[in-house]
């Protein structure tokens, strides 16, 4: 399919700029593949479509804060460094953005905080706007991610043009949240709450946990009409065995298995066996999911309404169809339904 074939015109102000007032009272599309119908639920409602035996697959990454502000040696010009990845524990080695980006150069030092509490030196350039630098710090390893805590800043998307707070901190993450490594949220897992979990054990419904760190390519622009031709960024996947074994006994009894998600959608995706059960894996992923594609593992999808000609909108049009999805995101539109980070999920069934 052709990038333009994912363009739809979203009226800025549908795009959620700060989280709801509760987690799960919002309202929720709900897309039926096979009658081609459209429902206007809340998020509570999806007790409704699930019951005993049945699977939800969770993305259980932690964000971490990825967004540094510091200084150059010598001339003091502010600079912003975005973490990406780290490269090397032992040596402080992490892949990262910076900007503005012509004014760092190998062999530079960066220092953070107001008494410089933390300096870091570029060693490499990787991208135009990408270095890979050495944090110079003495402390132990739990020392440095706890002056990285404290002096990072939540990295919620640059579209949202606005000072980060102290309930961002809060809610641009899931409850769920175990592992650290994402540089951005697993939105359609922001909405679940203890209380709708614990109604959803009582109705028998399980829940299975994968790990995929998300990265910054889910949000870089596609840059070629092809879409056979754009290549994701890889980002790191766990599935453990009792995954697996959880999601591929609801499959052998015909249950229905729950991508919370598209990066869940995406690590499931990219570990399956011939006969189409999950496996376990460790490792990375940069599988590009857009239609037409014929998923193997989870049989409903839970996503938040997605920004246009983006990876996670062409995940979703894959899953619902693509005609029907722009259907749908037009009738969201209509009806003033939020978009993005914060904004209201769609579940297709």
């Amino acid at each position: 399919m052709k990038l333009s074939q994912f363009r739809f015109h979203l009226p800025p102000e549908l795009i959620a700029n700060t989280p709801p007032k509760q987690r799960d009272e919002v309202p929720m599309m709900v897309l039926n593949r096979k009658t081609k119908t459209i429902e206007h639920k809340h998020f509570k409602d999806i007790l409704d479509y699930f019951g005993d035996g049945d699977v939800f697959i969770l993305n259980n990454t932690k964000v971490f804060p990825a967004r540094l502000f510091g200084e150059k040696e010598k001339t003091g010009a502010k600079i912003e460094v975005f973490l990406l990845r780290e490269l090397n524990k032992d040596s402080r080695l992490w892949d990262v953005l910076v900007d503005p980006a012509r004014k760092i150069r190998i062999g530079n030092k960066l220092y953070f905080g107001e008494e410089c509490s933390l300096v870091a030196e570029v060693i490499d350039n990787t991208t135009s706007r990408g270095r890979t630098i050495r944090f110079l710090f003495d402390g132990s390893y739990d020392e440095f991610k706890r002056t990285i805590q404290r002096l990072g800043q939540t990295p919620l998307p640059k579209i949202h043009d606005r000072p980060i707070t102290e309930e961002d901190e809060i809610r641009y993450q899931t409850i769920y949240a175990k592992h650290e490594g994402a540089v951005a949220a697993p939105t359609a897992g922001l909405h679940f709450s203890r209380e709708i979990m614990k109604r959803m054990e009582l109705q028998g419904i399980s829940f299975a946990e994968v790990t995929l760190h998300v990265g910054l390519g889910n949000f870089r622009a596609i840059e070629v009409e092809d879409l056979s031709k754009h290549k994701m960024d890889s980002e790191e996947i766990i599935i453990e065995p009792e995954t697996a074994e959880i999601v591929s006994r609801a499959k052998a009894n015909k249950k229905k298995v729950v991508a919370i998600g598209t990066t869940t959608m995406k690590a499931i995706e990219s570990s399956v066996t011939i006969s189409g059960m999950l496996k376990p894996y460790r490792g990375w992923t940069n599988r590009f999911i857009f239609p037409p594609y014929e998923f193997n593992i989870a049989n409903a999808l839970l996503s938040n309404l997605q920004l246009p000609q983006t990876p996670m909108m062409m995940l979703v049009a894959a899953f619902a169809g693509h005609d029907f999805l722009l259907k749908a995101y037009q009738e969201a539109i209509k009806k003033k339904y939020k978009f993005f980070t914060y904004g209201y999920p769609m579940l297709i069934i």
